[in-house]
């Protein structure tokens, strides 16, 4: 058999582009930022993950141009050889003091962080407990690990005990789970997590990508927002969000970051992460901790937008993150949806299956600390619009 027979025989996307109906790879013409020019077009955007509206920020862009001038395009080789520069260690070392870690190491993308974490600290005979609607990045690692991938029912406490109970003394176990979920925002029940995790002895780490800069004190995250920092062994995160560049983090024991950067291999065999971005990285990382303001202002919209949703009669899954997902229930509403209101001048995420189950789909939308309340109301009018056309 032909190995691209598959490839061949794959033709949902020729159909859906036939139809007029292809969501994906949209372009646009300008930064990201509350109103986009998208192929042309003026665009409300709340489908982004520009949480504290830091990409646009002039002190961000200026801080990657000095650092280009600086220090060059890139690096030219991993952080275990001869890519590290000195702000990498700088921005590890204010990530930590930050996080309230000993520690902390990069990587260069953060799906990567996930498969450099996961894959270093578990191993053959350790068994990895994972929430079912954990990001995607997680469950590549566990299969990098070779550690045994046992999953519990979306933030069912019941079934992560069950699953733990089943597991032999003599593993290493660790539970993981995305803090904010990025599709329904969602916030894991970390207080009960930490409790069986003392409890199975377990070690417990947090996908925080989508609650760095958005909850907790001074938007420090889950474990932060549930006073639990000292009973997280393992907090991952994202720059690509509320820090406007691109690369990841894992704050934890000193011991432990040690060890990470001796034994995982998408660290030490990837390209350290470009001077701009780092750069980028630790300006929005300052502004953060000068303007904690904005994540009140981000929490406040996503509230807003929830209340606007509720007065329009409009069904989304409730949640207290600035990310609020809307029922469409099948993936063609979805994609429908989607076309429509971009005709409109909004644009929004389909999340289809298998990403959740079928007949569960929804729009994602998620919103930035610089977004108007007049912007806001002006999307839900139009979602509204739509809505009632596609679910009628």
């Amino acid at each position: 058999m032909d190995l691209f027979k598959k490839c061949f025989d794959y033709t949902r996307i020729e159909d859906l582009k036939e139809a007029g109906l292809y969501p994906y790879f949209h372009y646009l013409t300008t930064g990201q930022d509350t109103v986009v020019q998208m192929e042309g077009k003026r665009t409300i955007m709340i489908g982004s993950n520009n949480y504290l509206g830091l990409t646009s920020n002039q002190e961000v862009i200026d801080a990657g141009v000095e650092a280009i001038k600086k220090y060059g395009s890139g690096c030219s080789g991993s952080r275990f050889l001869n890519g590290t520069l000195d702000m990498h260690i700088q921005l590890e070392k204010e990530l930590a003091e930050f996080l309230h870690k000993e520690d902390c190491v990069t990587f260069s993308t953060g799906f990567q962080s996930n498969l450099g974490i996961i894959s270093a600290v578990a191993g053959r005979n350790d068994v990895i407990v994972s929430d079912k609607e954990n990001h995607a990045s997680i469950y590549d690692a566990c299969r990098l690990s070779f550690a045994k991938l046992l999953r519990y029912e979306h933030n069912d406490m019941e079934d992560l005990e069950r699953q733990l109970s089943s597991i032999d003394k003599d593993k290493g176990i660790l539970i993981v789970t995305d803090g904010v979920f990025s599709m329904s925002g969602e916030i894991c029940n970390l207080p009960e997590i930490v409790r069986l995790a003392k409890k199975y002895g377990a070690r417990v780490m947090v996908d925080d990508a989508h609650g760095l800069g958005v909850i907790g004190e001074g938007g420090r995250g889950t474990a932060s927002h549930f006073g639990l920092e000292d009973d997280v062994d393992l907090i991952m995160g994202t720059f690509s969000k509320s820090l406007a560049s691109l690369g990841g983090y894992v704050v934890c024991s000193a011991k432990v970051a040690n060890y990470i950067r001796h034994n995982s291999r998408p660290f030490i065999f990837s390209a350290s992460i470009t001077p701009a971005s780092v750069a980028c990285a630790r300006k929005s990382l300052e502004i953060l901790k000068r303007e904690p303001e904005r994540v009140e202002n981000l929490n406040k919209l996503g509230d807003y937008f929830r209340e606007g949703l509720t007065k329009r009669n409009i069904k989304f899954i409730p949640g207290k993150a600035p990310i609020v997902a809307i029922w469409t229930y099948t993936d063609e509403n979805s994609f429908l949806a989607c076309k429509m209101l971009l005709e409109r001048g909004v644009y929004v995420n389909p999340v289809i299956s298998p990403a959740v189950p079928v007949g569960q789909s929804i729009l994602r939308t998620s919103f930035t600390a610089t977004h108007t309340k007049e912007q806001l109301d002006e999307a839900m009018d139009k979602i509204k619009e739509v809505l009632d056309i596609i679910l009628k």
